[in-house]
């Protein structure tokens, strides 16, 4: 009997030491998520003071106060890794399926005569406009429910790239006092990229475009100005529409003396081994070529123009821009 009185007494106390662990680290839990909070008020109210002085009416700083907030899933996403690399053919599978191409035409059609008259104007082919709104956002359906101002404070807080979410929000906060867009109205992806096209707010600032005419850089609901502000981007960092993006290459006999990413004429290229896809000669043709071989990519690689530079400085990612590059090669501009 006193054993199994102690028995009882033992589980009791093991029961009541673990309610115990359970109580304090709940208090715990909440005294840091106090603290947490408090840490963040104290920025946001050193962002509106910043903002101030940089010009931001008090009415759209009282606004941002009033409903910026802090996203943990913003942070999640941060700093989440992928599990594994796709490989590029893997990559081209998931982003320039059957179902976009087929959607890509069809908006070149719907949209020809507006994107026809914005090509001319900023000289870059209107393929490309829509490769590039297929990709993003696939044509302006995902364009990220995030609010930009929330997304931005909480990763300028967050610290990993301070000073450069900071500089983004201060951008958003200048971009909403101009008048373009509200605060409720700004959304975007969990890193601040907003609209059909995804611009950041510098980007925006640098290269939106009000082609509608209507007071505001809508980037958001505007084809118009969607496309304007992406053709004037790719204009300003130095696109030419008298050449295309690149073509993939056979490498099977090539002799790898000429350096990868180093820029030859085409003819010099054919000299040292290279070949078309279908292994036929390259064009005879004076342009400047660079080579890229993707991992794991067999006998083929991709020769690119000073175009798919243009593409990078968009995003720095040569799978973003062969994607690009392959979706516009695939819209009938006739």
């Amino acid at each position: 009997i006193l054993n199994n009185s102690w028995k009882g007494r033992s589980i009791i106390s093991i029961r009541m030491f673990k309610v115990y662990i359970f109580i304090i680290t709940f208090l715990n839990s909440l005294s840091s998520q106090a603290l947490s909070n408090d840490t963040f008020n104290n920025f946001v109210k050193g962002i509106s003071k910043e903002a101030e002085k940089k010009g931001v009416s008090v009415k759209v700083i009282k606004d941002y106060k009033s409903k910026v907030s802090f996203i943990p899933r913003v942070i999640e996403l941060d700093r989440s890794q992928p599990e594994f690399k796709l490989t590029l053919d893997q990559y081209l599978a998931r982003v320039v399926t059957s179902s976009r191409i087929k959607k890509a035409n069809s908006r070149y059609k719907k949209n020809k005569e507006l994107l026809n008259v914005i090509s001319k104007h900023y000289g870059v082919q209107p393929r490309f406009l829509v490769a590039l709104w297929g990709i993003e956002t696939d044509f302006g359906r995902l364009t990220g429910g995030f609010s930009v101002v929330s997304a931005l404070s909480t990763l300028a807080f967050d610290g990993r790239r301070h000073e450069y979410f900071k500089k983004e929000l201060f951008n958003a906060l200048k971009i909403i006092n101009d008048g373009h867009i509200t605060l409720s109205k700004m959304t975007g992806s969990w890193a601040g990229a907003m609209g059909q096209c995804q611009f950041m707010p510098s980007s925006f600032i640098n290269y939106a475009n009000d082609w509608d005419k209507d007071g505001s850089k809508n980037i958001w609901t505007s084809k118009p100005d969607v496309f304007a502000s992406a053709a004037n981007y790719l204009n300003k960092v130095g696109w030419s529409d008298k050449i295309t993006w690149g073509r993939k290459v056979y490498i099977g006999n090539y002799n790898k003396k000429l350096k990868e990413n180093k820029y030859y004429l085409l003819d010099k290229w054919s000299l040292n081994g290279i070949l078309n896809k279908n292994k036929d000669e390259l064009p005879k043709v004076k342009i400047k070529a660079r080579l890229i071989i993707p991992d794991n990519y067999g006998n083929y690689g991709y020769l690119v123009y000073n175009n798919f530079d243009s593409l990078l400085n968009w995003n720095r990612s040569n799978y973003f821009a062969i994607a690009v590059g392959k979706l516009s090669d695939s819209i009938n501009e006739n």
